[in-house]
């Protein structure tokens, strides 16, 4: 058999997790919250499942979760998605940005991502028969050289990927950025794919600039957003991608030959749940909490950083410690010191910037415990 994916193997982030519970370690690799859920939104599941809402759910996903979303969105960005046909709940937000991309790339097609990226982007233009046109940020920034991304475009060119907030940097893009993305879209007539699923994750008073925000791009964007990142239930697996009607009737198409619909329970809970904003309006203020903690206890360390602006992910340069390349580094923090993290060179194309990416969406004992190591080194 011909793989259609010959050069993927374990993920970085299986690798890591498997090694961290082998040898006991810390688990910060992952990007999962190893606390407690919101117990009444246990609760709305369970009621759910108790009243029989154990069957199949409508195609595009409950219209009382489909209207919560867009008055969500409506509410922070002053953009309207009709519930009817212009969003769509999906298994997490990776099958969401998998068919949108399914939806709009086709063989030969180019698609811009930025470097480093997550690594289910790339896997995905290629099954669509797609080539990635990878651009990588401007370290130690990350930021994106649009000069170079004006340069990059051909007529082959069908859509460009952003992350923002960025995993694994953090980084957020700014209203400036967003204009001159919007000016490039709209003059070379390309569809944007934005992955917006840590929007409600974001510190120090810096606004989340969606792409719902901006007319040339809500006409011209997918967006991709996650229950799962937003209230600590990974394992739920609950998505939705926002678009206008005519790329989401084509979104459709590939979501029902796809998996059809999603948990219809938790999407019942999840519409009860977002009646109160404040439930995703504080979020904010309860991660910036963790990663000041965690920044605060390793200020003495040898490891440098810039406060992550956004996500539940913090870089820490380690230079100073060792030349080791991240991935050497990273498997013998874990293995003599138990401590996991995700090298990002993993999402560079070969680059080795020498940092490490931690996840502080943790008990606040373990980041005290893992703060306590950094320290050590």
């Amino acid at each position: 058999m011909i793989s259609k994916l010959p050069n993927v193997t374990d993920s970085i982030f299986t690798i890591m997790s498997r090694l961290s519970q082998e040898h006991g370690a810390i688990n910060l690799a992952q990007g999962f919250p190893n606390f407690s859920v919101d117990p009444i939104l246990k609760d709305l599941h369970i009621k759910a499942i108790q009243e029989d809402k154990n069957q199949y759910a409508p195609m595009a996903g409950l219209l009382s979760l489909r209207a919560a979303i867009s008055n969500m969105t409506q509410q922070q960005h002053k953009a309207f998605y009709n519930p009817e046909n212009e969003i769509c709940l999906t298994a997490g937000a990776t099958q969401a940005i998998y068919c949108a991309i399914q939806t709009v790339v086709h063989p030969g097609d180019e698609v811009i991502i930025f470097t480093p990226a997550y690594d289910c982007y790339e896997p995905a233009i290629q099954l669509a028969g797609g080539k990635t046109i990878s651009i990588p940020m401007t370290l130690p920034d990350f930021t994106i050289d649009w000069q170079e991304v004006k340069d990059k475009i051909t007529s082959r060119t069908k859509m460009i990927m952003i992350n923002t907030p960025h995993n694994p940097s953090g980084n957020v893009l700014s209203h400036q950025d967003m204009l001159i993305l919007e000016e490039i879209v709209v003059t070379n007539n390309l569809v944007l794919l934005s992955d917006e699923v840590y929007e409600h994750i974001i510190y120090d008073g810096i606004e989340h600039r969606s792409a719902a925000r901006y007319r040339g791009l809500l006409e011209r964007s997918f967006i991709t957003g996650s229950f799962g990142k937003t209230f600590h239930v990974t394992g739920w697996k609950m998505g939705y991608c926002l678009a206008p009607r005519h790329l989401m009737e084509e979104f459709y198409k590939i979501h029902q030959y796809m998996v059809f619909c999603v948990s219809h329970p938790v999407q019942d809970a999840m519409a009860h749940y977002l009646q109160k904003p404040e439930r995703y309006l504080d979020l904010g203020k309860f991660y910036q909490r963790k990663r000041d903690l965690f920044l605060n206890l390793i200020q003495e360390s040898k490891f440098t950083f810039k406060p992550a602006q956004g996500s539940y992910f913090q870089l820490l340069d380690y230079s100073a410690i060792t030349d080791e390349g991240d991935f050497d580094f990273a498997r013998r923090l874990t293995i003599e010191h138990k401590i996991a993290s995700i090298p990002i060179s993993v999402f560079m194309k070969g680059a080795d910037p020498k940092m490490l990416r931690f996840c502080f969406a943790k008990k606040d004992n373990d980041i005290i415990a893992a703060a306590k190591i950094l320290n050590s080194l």
